[in-house]
């Protein structure tokens, strides 16, 4: 059970998480910060948590359990104002998408990883990032991948998993640089396509008539593109060495199907593909 949950960054991940712990009876407060009022004043109405403070100390007064879910580019700023305020026993734990980088920030505000902070990540999500798009069954049977460090506390890892198991999710642990290397090139890499799809389409010579003859295909593989820039852009430069890596092997894989529909090579292309469809099928349509 959570006395109080703090929530940095009152969005779809924090809001939905909150949700789903006042749906399980599981957290007896929800307190809310960020930089804008009217924003935690909507999180306030919609009943995604019960109060809010601008100030990061005030907080995390009287917390257990701290959250923060705001873009990989604010993560040091949040430790630091919070870092000398934190109550003894207090657990944080943040919804980062590249770890090493939060890792590498905790470290820096408080000059040593503390032993009570979880890294973790949850692998689910909408294209909408905004508090309105927070619901509560976000998380049922979707994967939350911690990450705890040699130091971290057997404790602190345990009330985490507790946490996201209430609220139906299925928890997994993984070594920080392995996270990172498998989350670029199976979440961040086909983000950075769909961006650049809809990019490429847009500065076409014909890009008026592509968009007026859109069909599903377009929109089923361009959905991504409509999520949060600023996440994005924070999580391509916060992970860079393995965003990189991912797209240096997929330009490869590129490369090489334009070679054979240069040769008109129709029996490697059909291998190509159907090799695709038969991975896909394998770990996506199990029914």
């Amino acid at each position: 059970m959570i006395r109080q949950l703090t929530i940095f960054g009152v969005g779809l991940i924090g809001g939905s998480l909150a949700l789903a712990l006042k749906k399980a009876g599981y957290c007896k407060e929800v307190v809310g910060c960020s930089r804008s009022a009217k924003h935690l004043q909507r999180a306030v109405d919609l009943g995604v948590i019960d109060r809010y403070t601008l100030d990061p100390a005030e907080a995390v007064k009287g917390a257990d359990m701290i959250l923060l879910a705001v873009p990989l580019g604010a993560m040091q700023t949040v430790f630091e104002n919070i870092a000398d305020h934190i109550e003894d026993g207090a657990i944080i734990t943040d919804a980062g998408s590249a770890k090493g980088s939060v890792v590498a920030a905790a470290k820096a505000a408080f000059g040593d990883v503390p032993a009570q902070f979880v890294p973790g990540h949850p692998i689910a999500g909408r294209e909408k990032s905004s508090v309105e798009a927070a619901i509560a069954d976000l998380y049922i049977d979707h994967k939350i991948i911690l990450t705890p460090l040699e130091n971290t506390s057997a404790d602190a890892l345990k009330k985490v998993r507790d946490m996201w198991e209430v609220v139906g999710a299925e928890v997994e642990i993984l070594e920080v640089g392995k996270h990172d290397a498998v989350l670029a090139a199976t979440s961040h890499l086909p983000h950075i396509l769909a961006f650049s799809f809809v990019n490429s389409l847009a500065e076409s010579a014909v890009s008026d008539e592509v968009f007026h003859y859109i069909a599903g295909g377009f929109k089923d593989f361009s959905r991504i593109a409509s999520s949060d820039p600023v996440m994005w852009r924070d999580i391509c430069l916060e992970n860079k060495p393995a965003v990189l890596t991912a797209l240096d092997d997929f330009q490869q894989n590129l490369a090489d199907l334009a070679d054979l529909i240069i040769e008109e090579d129709g029996d490697a292309l059909l291998d190509a593909f159907l090799h695709a469809k038969i991975v896909r099928d394998k770990y996506v349509n199990k029914e």
